[in-house]
């Protein structure tokens, strides 16, 4: 299958804390980080920091919008900032620091344009929208130490995530509040005791220990797309188990020392759900890992469904013809 590669460029203040988010997920092929909009040439990170040189901090996304669509990339860059300031972003001050959507063609200024409007109808901010949609310019690849930030200087990282106040400003303003009572209303006595309260179904009668359709499990709360067909297998354990998610952007990990013992949780990133945990005991030739699940926590969508339930996006997973 050929590829289709397109650019996508944003600002969001200090690209350290926007690589991440977008990094080594389906369809992406690379972030760098970045200066552009202004018009001096090859600037340093110095220079930018000074705001004479007219640039933002930014990162350009090198993407396959048939796996990964612009729209998705769009809600990604919302989430990661806050759109109603227009001096810069949070701790970080200054015309370098505000936040941009740079357009590549014209459909990217329409999508862009159009999810810039949803987001000031939703009411979610009672101030304007400050981030300006701009035509892409020149975009200068910033020096080696600021690329992948987040990889080489982790612990720092997360100190000055959290310290700038963009972190408790993601969780506060874009984390979705979900509410126990009506959850309680929604799910099965199984599928709450799961999700709400850590808990874990038999093994051998759950639903889809040995289930083996083509299509893809589902965050029974959220939605959120968790994990394939495709990477299932049986461990033999009595639990749905997989050698690697869809997107690891969609799960984090919790240390876990209940019952004696030290594990790995999973849980989902949106809903907070709690899905299962991961072992160093799964397939070598297949990275090593499992993934053992709680049927509970999770929905089915076969794949002729996919289109008509919204996931159509994934279906590149199945495409017999990809490399």
């Amino acid at each position: 299958m050929t590829e289709k590669i397109e650019l996508a460029t944003f600002a969001g203040g200090c690209f350290w804390c926007m690589v991440e988010p977008f990094d080594q997920r389906p369809g992406i092929k690379q972030v760098i980080s970045g200066y552009t909009g202004g018009e001096t040439e090859n600037p340093t990170y110095e220079e930018v920091c000074s705001n004479t040189t007219g640039h933002v901090e930014a990162i350009q996304i090198t993407y396959d919008p048939t796996i990964f669509p612009y729209e998705k990339l769009l809600d990604i860059f919302w989430k990661q900032i806050d759109p109603t300031d227009p001096g810069g972003q949070f701790n970080d001050r200054g015309e370098s620091y505000q936040t941009v959507i740079f357009y590549h063609n014209e459909q990217q200024k329409v999508l862009a344009e159009e999810s810039k409007r949803k987001l000031e109808e939703s009411g979610k901010f009672n101030k304007p929208i400050a981030t300006q949609i701009l035509p892409a310019k020149t975009f200068y690849r910033a020096e080696e130490k600021h690329q992948d930030y987040y990889k080489k200087q982790s612990f720092h990282y997360r100190l000055y995530k959290k310290g700038s106040g963009r972190e408790d400003f993601i969780k506060n303003h874009w984390s979705k509040k979900y509410d126990k009572s009506e959850l309680k209303q929604k799910l099965t006595p199984i599928q709450y005791q799961v999700t709400q309260e850590n808990g874990t179904e038999r093994p051998f009668q759950n639903e889809y220990w040995d289930h083996n359709e083509d299509g893809i499990y589902v965050d029974i709360i959220s939605g959120e797309p968790l994990f394939s067909s495709l990477d299932k297998y049986d461990a033999g354990c009595g639990w749905p188990s997989f050698t690697k998610p869809i997107d690891r952007h969609h799960l984090k990990e919790n240390m876990d020392t209940s019952h004696g013992m030290r594990r790995i949780e999973i849980r989902s990133n949106e809903s907070d759900s709690h899905l299962g945990h991961v072992f160093d005991d799964g397939p070598v030739d297949r990275g090593g890992q499992r993934y053992c699940m709680n049927s509970a926590a999770m929905r089915f969508i076969p794949k002729h469904k996919m289109e008509a339930e919204g996931y159509g996006y994934l279906a590149y997973l199945f495409d017999e013809d990809k490399s």
